[in-house]
């Protein structure tokens, strides 16, 4: 007997999903079956390709170009879900900035910036989808990408960090508002991963050398082994982890060794 895709017919939304780790979600979702709403903000011709491969894989994908910084937009997305696939399922608030500055450097407008499209589209979103999974009468999932820096400091990016450090509370406080309604959210925390973000320390010998060293199993991530995490999560086998942090980067937050 055929075993059946672990996410047959569930209608997914994933903020920036057109490149880096949102994209290997998009198609890792789309591989189970799923229905997928992938947002952007720039690039449509990236999300062509993102497109053309969910179809490849097996499920649907629509794009959406919006801000997620913008709670009309936001509404906007999740409205999307809806109309093209009746329902909303599950939301991973993916999309994410980084200003790399120090507290003393950080600008009024770089820390509204990153806070905005960090935190509050996370906050939002939230609460955008669970409106739409009380409407339908079901459960529902909502995941955030965040960071290992939810937990681990790291000097020279503090807006960054903040920003993580309240998706973990937002996860963790929305997870004890609403668990009793069936709505689960967990945090995802990826360390370092092969995306267009780490290109310069990929490129750098030294630096790479540096990083694969401190992570005790030796190698920088990659973008689908944080998607298949994120597919585990919005599946059936995953029903009672709520209000928690998954961490996925290979021991790095445990490490003794430093960068």
């Amino acid at each position: 007997m055929e075993a059946r895709m672990l996410l047959a017919d569930k209608s997914i939304v994933v903020t920036g999903g057109n490149s880096g780790i949102g994209k290997a979600i998009v198609l890792a979702a789309a591989a189970e079956g799923a229905n997928v709403v992938v947002d952007y903000r720039m690039h449509p011709e990236y999300t062509a390709e993102v497109l053309a491969a969910a179809a490849r894989a097996g499920g649907r994908a629509i794009g959406v170009e919006a801000d997620v910084s913008r709670t009309e937009d936001l509404h906007r997305i999740i409205q999307t879900a809806v109309q093209n696939f009746g329902r909303l399922d599950v939301l991973v608030s993916n999309a994410g900035i980084e200003t790399r500055t120090s507290l003393l450097e950080t600008s009024e407008a770089d820390f509204d910036k990153v806070l905005a499209v960090n935190l509050k589209s996370a906050f939002f979103g939230a609460q955008f989808a669970a409106q739409q999974f009380m409407a339908q009468g079901s459960g529902g999932l909502i995941v955030t990408i965040s960071s290992t820096h939810e937990d681990w400091s790291m000097p020279g990016n503090i807006a960054y960090c903040v920003s993580k450090g309240g998706a973990k509370m937002l996860t963790r406080t929305a997870g004890v508002e609403l668990g009793s309604l069936g709505i689960r959210f967990v945090n995802v925390a990826p360390g370092a991963v092969s995306t267009p973000i780490n290109a310069v320390t990929e490129m750098d010998p030294e630096l790479l050398r540096r990083l694969n060293g401190a992570i005790p199993l030796g190698r920088i991530g990659q973008a689908a082994e944080i998607a298949d995490v994120v597919v585990f999560l919005a599946s059936a086998k995953a029903g009672y982890l709520n209000a928690t942090t998954v961490t996925v980067d290979g021991g790095l937050s445990q490490s003794s060794v430093g960068l």
